[in-house]
């Protein structure tokens, strides 16, 4: 089955450094404010889900999740995490190194969605 979610080797092998400096990890797309729309990468516990997130699978071992509103807006699309260079967020366990994670996505087809829409919606947060 397809994934909701993956993530390139750049960005996996920046995972790994980031978990050996700080333990385990987590994800969560950020829905806009003040740091834009990006995913965001945390100390595992340290940003609080809910209801109203939503678990899309996991990458380089780390669960993500996304807000139930966004989504809705990407349901159709599998998000890519990547790297680039650049200052990311300051909340981000990234931004010290110099690079921030990047969702790049494309468009599902129609036998993925179809392969999707069979298994039924993820789960939603505790």
């Amino acid at each position: 089955m397809v994934d909701r979610v993956e993530i390139m080797p750049a960005a996996a092998e920046l995972v790994a450094r980031l978990e050996a400096r700080h333990g385990p990890l987590m994800f969560h797309q950020s829905g806009g404010c003040c740091d834009g729309s990006a995913p965001m990468c945390y100390p595992a516990g340290d940003f609080r889900v809910g209801p109203q997130d939503v678990r899309l699978g996991t990458i380089a071992g780390c669960p993500f999740y996304i807000g139930a509103a966004q989504f809705e807006y990407w349901q159709h699309t599998q998000l890519i995490i990547d790297v680039v260079p650049g200052r990311g967020s300051g909340f981000s366990l990234e931004a010290p190194e110099g690079v921030r994670f990047l969702t790049r996505s494309r468009l599902f087809t129609d036998a993925e969605l179809a392969e999707l829409d069979a298994a039924g919606p993820p789960s939603r947060a505790a």
